[in-house]
């Protein structure tokens, strides 16, 4: 272990600061810093820093008067009335250029919500064969997503219940956790829900400006300055008087066709980060798992030497780190960070080691007040240590203190029931007697004395465990996996004497605190790499 974990702590320093050199310097940009590229656009979008100017465009005075005149001469149709204006209550929130000018967002369109519905009028819609789709927020996206239309709701074109928005209407959602950050361009004839709101920009203003300026940091904060409620939202009033800066007409779509051109580069730097980050992880699980598949000490060090001299390019990323913990722990089980002995422990069943289960727990009912009975929720195990912060209170007969039920110390907790990545988890229970008893989707188990509880919980999670149990794992389409008492007592583990064991468990306890080192060094890094982008763009946009 000595070699290893001394290895380790050496290259602390080399790889914090290639993490610093690559997600500050290096040439490939983090997503981070394509989402911070994207907000410096819309910011100098929309304060007239993007494009040029030019004088023959007229100016946005001008254009407000016949944008005002539209207004006046507007004929209702589908029910849609101009709404009356408020006053932009507060100061600009910025200069513009000269040519520009600050209205509000009630001048830019008619502006108007759509229709709620109940069950009965959704099976209705599920029914209509033809019509216009109806379009919920679920079916919006962030600004750069087109609308999802094929949702299997259709409202016919002769039910006048429903407002219905023209193509190249724009939508922002204006309730829920969504407000103000879902909108979208529409391409069709489409009824909405009542969540969203419509604007059917005027001639003078082009529909592509008005989303971008809804995608713009300054317009969210304006947006999110004026919600109110529980979960959040902001009256049709309040948004018709958001401020909106208003170029003229030739230079809103200047600005629309090069913030299009500059998202696309976007588009195509968010695709190779995600690309490279994926291709980096993948490179690193390969030659990992070359290492944990050594034959013996001699083929451990020759592979070893190799990651060795790229250590400060694998393990950049706090993914990598964890899969190279994961590494660790299989080597430490096959003896290589201890003894160095070359021969594998004797593989035995959990049917052979176990003094108790696998048992299900039980589930009551949750209460909203303390009972003194705590009932624990999957959340507490679901990372593979225990965590007592997730429980709740249940109103039932308080257990015998001799039940099973109780979960007691140097009991390992497994969920037999989860989503594909969890199921199979096991935490080992370090805490006092009788505090907690456990749900019907864990198993409980119990090895013999000369199985350390803390070995035995290693060798549970352990990847070639996990592995094992989630290709046994039933229902694995579904969304709650399930293995079953059988599969479980069939997961074989190594099981050398009790002092190599302990060896073992302090081994990889040395080099988790190492690899924990590592991640915090990665996230200050990252956060070093976000304060630098917010500060470019608060500097480029000043």
């Amino acid at each position: 272990m000595s070699d290893i974990a001394a290895l380790v702590s050496d290259h602390l320093d080399i790889w914090t600061s290639a993490v610093e050199r690559k997600n500050g310097g290096g040439k490939r940009m983090s997503l981070y810093g394509v989402e911070r590229l994207r907000a410096l656009i819309f910011d100098l979008a929309v304060r007239g820093k993007l494009v040029p100017q030019d004088t023959s465009d007229g100016d946005a005075t001008t254009l407000l008067k016949s944008i005002a005149n539209e207004r006046r001469n507007y004929v209702p149709s589908r029910g849609l009335k101009v709404p009356k204006l408020s006053e932009q209550s507060r100061r600009d929130p910025f200069d513009l250029p000269d040519n520009w000018a600050w209205t509000t967002v009630g001048m830019t369109g008619v502006i108007f919500s759509g229709n709620s519905i109940n069950e009965d009028t959704r099976a209705r819609l599920a029914s209509t064969e033809a019509g216009r789709p109806f379009v919920a927020t679920k079916d919006v996206g962030y600004g750069g997503d087109p609308i999802t239309y094929d949702t299997g709701l259709h409202v016919s074109e002769h039910d006048p219940s429903f407002v219905w928005a023209r193509p190249a209407t724009v939508f922002i959602c204006a309730e829920g956790g969504s407000a103000g950050r879902k909108m979208a361009l529409s391409d069709r004839e489409i009824c909405f829900g009542n969540k969203l709101i419509a604007n059917e920009t005027w001639g003078g203003v082009d529909p592509s400006f008005v989303l971008l300026v809804y995608r713009s940091d300054f317009f969210y904060t304006a947006f999110a300055l004026e919600m109110t409620g529980i979960i959040g939202g902001i009256s049709r009033a309040k948004f018709l008087a958001l401020p909106f800066p208003l170029p003229p007409l030739a230079e809103q779509r200047r600005i629309a066709a090069k913030v299009h051109e500059l998202m696309t580069l976007c588009d195509a730097l968010e695709r190779e980060s995600a690309a490279a980050l994926t291709a980096h992880q993948t490179l690193v699980e390969t030659l990992l798992a070359t290492v944990a598949n050594s034959a013996d000490a001699a083929d451990l060090a020759t592979h070893w030497s190799c990651l060795r001299t790229h250590f400060d390019t694998l393990f950049t990323t706090e993914a990598s780190v964890d899969s190279l913990a994961s590494a660790l722990v299989e080597l430490a089980l096959r003896g290589f960070l201890t003894n160095g002995s070359t021969a594998p422990a004797t593989q035995k069943s959990l049917l052979e080691l176990l003094v108790f289960g696998p048992k299900n727990g039980f589930s009551p009912r949750s209460v909203d007040h303390d009972t003194g009975i705590k009932s624990l929720s999957l959340s507490a195990t679901t990372r593979g240590q225990f965590d007592e912060r997730h429980y709740k209170y249940v109103d039932i007969e308080r257990p015998e203190e001799s039940s099973e039920l109780w979960i007691k110390n140097g009991d390992l907790l497994v969920q037999r029931a989860n989503s594909i990545e969890y199921v199979g988890v096991a935490a080992l229970y370090e805490g006092s007697d009788n505090c907690f008893i456990y749900p019907d989707l864990m198993m409980k188990i119990r090895f013999r004395a000369d199985i350390v509880p803390k070995y035995a919980a290693l060798c549970l999670n352990s990847g070639p465990v996990r592995r094992y149990l989630r290709s046994r794992a039933s229902g694995t389409s579904g969304s709650m996996p399930k293995i079953n008492q059988s599969t479980l007592l069939s997961v074989t583990i190594p099981v050398p004497d009790t002092h190599e064991q302990l060896r073992i468990v302090a081994a990889v306890n040395a080099l988790k605190s190492l690899c924990d080192e590592l991640k915090a060094c990665i996230a200050d890094a990252g956060q070093t790499q976000m304060r630098l982008a917010d500060a470019i763009v608060e500097r480029a946009a000043a």
